[in-house]
């Protein structure tokens, strides 16, 4: 009896051995499209051996999936920064960051320190900064004039524009009318005042709107056929469009492009923090990150990746952002708890409206 109970207790250890041997040669990685590339994941694999299980995902899904498992079921996930704070001082989905784990000399030195400072709670850093790019206007300049935001309103472009109804249009609107809604972050009284609005401006621009975009592909086939003139969109999508039609650019509008920053943040119930350290590293070398800000179409906080660009992305990023319009991007601040709550009752209210 006393044998048969030790052969199954080292059954029983054996089987529990093989599966954190498992856990710690796979990363499970909670992602946007484009981040992790297939040449760039074979690499890692063989040089780590750590397999990548690669789940794709947006903010809003990210918050929902770690919020309802209390930070379990992925080891690295890539919010945008200002997507940390608010969510983890309510929600508790992540872990502080050991930056003692990270090559800082990796990453460029102000893009680091902004993303830790943006995503900082009770004093420690929960976020590192990754891709980053910005939403404007993509125009076609043969059939539009449109240089800011409110031009996706006007008469001219009536049933021909699209537009997302999520919060960045909301904070680009509000932009345009000027005034600084991240100003009234901790204001819930003026902020619900400008959203409120900004909400009527979106009603009474529904006219205008071709359809409201959440897929990139209608989008981008709208514009390509010239039944869109204009839309509220990133970057990346206007200067992929520009490559076979020159009359579409991406503009920063004149009251100032929005600028995002994608992280890494680790899940609170993570169980492989080490895979997820290494990934951070691998990714922020140099020629690496070339490789992902290329099949991303963005630029990287890494040190030194930009030299490694491709030459049309470099000039087209030059085009759109002359010197005034890099100084004028909006960079998305943390989101204090409650302020997606009121953009949230505020969009839904444009989308009822007839």
């Amino acid at each position: 009896m006393k044998r048969t109970l030790t052969c199954i207790t080292l059954a029983a250890l054996a089987l529990a051995t093989g599966l954190a041997q498992a856990q710690n040669k796979t990363l499970r990685l909670l992602t946007w499209a484009d981040y992790a590339p297939k040449d760039v994941v074979e690499q890692f694999t063989k040089e780590t051996g750590i397999k990548v299980e690669i789940t794709l995902s947006n903010n809003e899904e990210m918050i929902s999936k770690l919020r309802a498992t209390g930070g379990a079921g992925f080891d690295l996930a890539q919010p945008s920064q200002d997507r940390i704070a608010g969510p983890q001082t309510e929600f508790r989905i992540y872990k502080p960051l050991d930056l003692s784990k990270i090559k800082r000399e990796l990453f460029i030195p102000s893009m680091l320190e902004a993303t830790q400072a943006n995503t900082r709670v009770d004093g420690k850093v929960y976020g590192l900064p990754h891709i980053w790019g910005t939403d404007g206007l993509v125009v076609n300049t043969k059939l539009s004039k449109a240089s800011d935001y409110p031009d996706l309103c006007a008469p001219e472009n009536a049933g021909k524009v699209s537009m997302r109804l999520k919060r960045p249009t909301l904070i680009a609107f509000a932009f345009a009318s000027g005034k600084n809604p991240f100003a009234l972050y901790n204001d819930a009284k003026a902020y619900a005042a400008l959203m409120t609005e900004v909400g009527q401006t979106l009603i009474n621009c529904k006219k205008n709107v071709k359809f409201y975009w959440d897929g990139k592909d209608q989008l981008l086939a709208g514009l390509r056929s010239g039944e869109l003139t204009t839309a509220m969109m990133w970057d990346t999508g206007g200067w992929a469009l520009n490559k076979t039609q020159p009359e579409i650019k991406f503009i920063a509008p004149k009251s100032g492009a929005l600028g995002w920053v994608d992280t890494y943040a680790i899940p609170a119930k993570g169980r492989n923090d080490a895979a997820a350290y290494a990934w951070i590293n691998f990714n922020l070398r140099p020629e690496i990150a070339a490789k992902v800000a290329s099949a991303a179409g963005n630029f990287t906080a890494s040190k030194g990746a930009d030299q490694l660009m491709n030459e049309t992305l470099k000039k087209q990023f030059a085009d759109s952002f002359p010197e005034a319009a890099l100084k004028n991007i909006k960079w998305y601040p943390a989101v204090p708890a409650g302020v997606e709550d009121i953009e949230g009752r505020i969009l839904d209210r444009v989308k009822a409206a007839q």
